[in-house]
């Protein structure tokens, strides 16, 4: 397994709309290994392969309290949401230790596949139904900073390439 490294925002390849996985092969279950080796050590709950410049629909999440329930989503697809929605804060390892609060459909259906091939449907609330919307977000090349005015949009773009800068000085 291997830590990939991580788009930052206004990296204009977090906009690329992810291709569906043909099939799951070795090569896609070392990109979830690797993925999921990434998001715990960047202490995130949840990566898109969008996240890491691999442009094909596969997200990792872990919403546990201990970090010991890894889930995979291969081709995911919402096939219900509920009427309700909820603002929650949210942040994202591509746009690191910036919050702010989106609104998102408080439960969701979502149908995918998993490591094993096999698909299968699971049902999210609370922090797991905002994961699977912002990391399929992700795959759509969309970052959620988006959902935000353009105020604050242009404030964090200016503090990432800000930020980005000051990395490349050293």
């Amino acid at each position: 397994m291997a830590r990939l490294p991580i788009l930052r925002y206004p990296d204009p390849r977090l906009h690329t709309v992810a291709r569906p996985v043909a099939a799951v092969d070795a090569r896609i279950r070392q990109l979830v290994d690797d993925m999921l080796e990434t998001m715990y050590g960047a202490d995130g709950v949840g990566l898109a392969a969008t996240q890491v410049d691999v442009h094909e629909r596969v997200i990792v999440m872990d919403t546990s309290e201990q970090h010991d329930h890894p889930i995979v989503l291969i081709n995911p697809e919402i096939v219900a949401r509920s009427a309700e929605m909820r603002l929650a804060e949210e942040g994202c390892l591509s746009v690191p230790q910036i919050y702010d609060k989106v609104e998102r459909h408080a439960q969701v259906t979502v149908r995918a596949t998993g490591r094993d091939g096999e698909v299968f449907e699971m049902e999210a609330d609370g922090l797991a139904a905002i994961c699977v919307q912002h990391e399929m977000d992700h795959l759509l090349g969309k970052v959620f900073v988006e959902y935000l005015s353009s105020l604050k949009r242009d404030r964090i773009r200016t503090k990432m390439l800000k930020k980005s800068r000051e990395e490349q000085r050293g």
